[in-house]
């Protein structure tokens, strides 16, 4: 049997889930890279909801499901003003520039 952890939620964790959630996330990251936008919206989700792997995170959340939207994901525009109503303007301006920051360097490195 693998180690187990137990976090402040006295939940617990084997090591085998922890990595197969990092290498869900990981996989939906080089997915991303790649402009699959049904891979943005995935990693919204992740970040919106504290799964996967990864801690809970607005921004980060906004920032892909805008992603997902820019490109065509129907569910992601409803999706992000969910999140965006939890968010103050700076965050969601934060998001919005983590967003452009992305598709900067995805179009860099396609060029």
């Amino acid at each position: 049997m693998g180690t187990v952890w137990i976090n402040g939620h006295g939940i617990t964790a084997c090591e085998a889930d922890i990595n197969a959630e990092n290498l869900l996330v990981a996989d939906r990251l080089a997915a991303a890279a790649q402009g699959d936008y049904s891979a943005y919206f995935d990693l919204g989700v992740a970040y919106s909801t504290g799964s996967q792997g990864v801690p809970c995170d607005l921004i980060e959340a906004h920032k892909w499901f805008n992603l997902a939207a820019v490109a065509g994901h129907e569910e992601a525009p409803a999706c992000r003003a969910e999140v965006s109503d939890e968010m103050t303007a700076r965050e969601i301006a934060e998001a919005q520039r983590r967003a452009r920051q992305w598709l900067t360097a995805s179009t860099r490195k396609a060029a």
